[in-house]
């Protein structure tokens, strides 16, 4: 089973995070953590102790990642894919061109 040891300042600083942490996604992963420290088990915290059930592992990777880094491991990580919208395409399109009709009488 994972566990999470707090002393009691980082016991204050999750409990002001879940009460008013910015983004609002960390105050979940803050109660998450909470609970688990306090001996509920991730698979519990996450099916039934959190405000709508997740995943057992995503639990358990809250919880890794704020064992390895603190409260910055809560913090969603940039993820890949397109362009911001409004971005600019540095590739030009290639233009699309009307094939070449043979003139039958020519």
């Amino acid at each position: 089973m994972l566990r999470v040891h707090l002393t009691e300042t980082q016991m204050g600083e999750m409990e002001t995070l879940r009460d008013r942490g910015q983004p609002a996604y960390l105050r979940e992963r803050a109660a998450a953590i909470l609970k688990v420290a306090q001996g509920f088990s991730a698979t519990r915290v996450a099916r039934h102790l959190l405000l709508r059930p997740h995943n057992p592992t995503i639990v358990r990777d809250w919880v890794r990642g704020y064992q390895r880094e603190g409260i910055i491991g809560l913090y969603q990580r940039p993820r890949g894919g397109g362009r911001p919208p409004g971005s600019k395409d540095r590739r030009p399109r290639k233009r699309r061109t009307k094939p070449k009709t043979q003139d039958p009488l020519a």
